[in-house]
């Protein structure tokens, strides 16, 4: 065998053998129950924690502009959002987004939730429940009712909104140019999952509604220990903060801060999804221009 053969073998046993260290302690581990779990030593070392953002002056921001964009869970390059949506089937250390949000903000973890994007009114897992699940009782159960008697569990139908109904996320940032740095930036500021209106989810036609809004700073430590799936390397998860504020995902702008109450895109071109598709274009293209304005005399 040549120096050539040689160095394509170890290369290629190099990649199988980096591509088995999807979990921690996999390799070590003497039962199933040991793998995933790291050593002090190991979590000292790792220093795992989310990039904290550096101090902005207000008087350091030349230009600021505030969008709100949509996030399709259907394209391909949003799908470590979505998936995976069962959670029966799969390790503990994996969890869809939705999952992620929801399950920590019932524990009160996430705290910082809000009804809608301007964050004025905040809301409780218990205010949320009427909006995540719904509750039916069927003829049966309404007999029951009607004769004085307790309704039966069995004719009580519930229907809980999961990760698989969810269909995109809408995201709200402010795009500033910092004159410290000189340099266009972004900053995340809230999420919120989007589904069909849970009362009317099992019919054809349903409106999309947002779930709920949550404060993207105060979660950042959250969506840092949640991992997502890395398609390159699985042996190197990558979190949904990480995700996030690197902006590895697609998104279309659907509003813009302005004079009119910041109204949507669609509301001054209704009925037509290519000018729309146009406007969002044009919206980005002006933000992205923006910092090679600041630099033309």
């Amino acid at each position: 065998m040549n120096w050539k053969g040689i160095l394509v073998l170890t290369i290629t046993a190099t990649l199988f053998s980096t591509a088995g260290f999807s979990q921690a302690n996999l390799l070590n581990a003497k039962t199933p129950e040991e793998v995933g779990k790291k050593t002090e030593a190991q979590i000292e070392a790792d220093n795992d924690e989310p990039l904290p953002y550096g101090y902005v002056d207000d008087r350091d921001i030349l230009w600021s502009k505030t969008v709100w964009e949509r996030i399709d869970l259907d394209e391909r390059i949003n799908f470590p959002f979505y998936y995976p949506i069962d959670t029966i089937g799969i390790g503990q250390a994996r969890r869809s987004l939705y999952h992620v949000l929801v399950s920590n903000i019932k524990n009160g973890n996430i705290d910082e939730v809000y009804v809608d994007s301007y964050f004025t009114e905040k809301r409780k897992f218990s205010d949320l429940e009427a909006t995540l699940q719904k509750v039916d009782t069927t003829d049966l159960g309404y007999e029951q009712l009607n004769a004085g008697e307790q309704v039966s569990a069995e004719y009580i139908n519930r229907r809980n909104l999961t990760a698989a109904d969810i269909q995109e996320y809408r995201i709200k940032g402010v795009w500033y140019f910092d004159k410290r740095q000189g340099e266009l930036k972004y900053r995340l500021l809230g999420i919120a999952p989007v589904a069909p209106d849970v009362n009317f989810i099992d019919s054809e036609q349903s409106d999309l509604v947002e779930l709920f809004w949550v404060w993207f700073p105060s979660a950042r430590e959250i969506l840092h220990e949640a991992k997502a799936f890395n398609d390159h390397n699985s042996s190197r998860p990558i979190s949904f903060d990480q995700l996030l504020n690197a902006r590895r995902f697609d998104a279309v702008i659907y509003k813009e801060e302005n004079v009119q109450g910041d109204r949507a895109i669609k509301e001054y071109i209704p009925d037509n999804a290519m000018f729309q598709l146009l406007e969002a274009q044009r919206i980005k293209e002006n933000i992205r221009n923006k910092e090679q304005d600041m630099w033309s005399y």
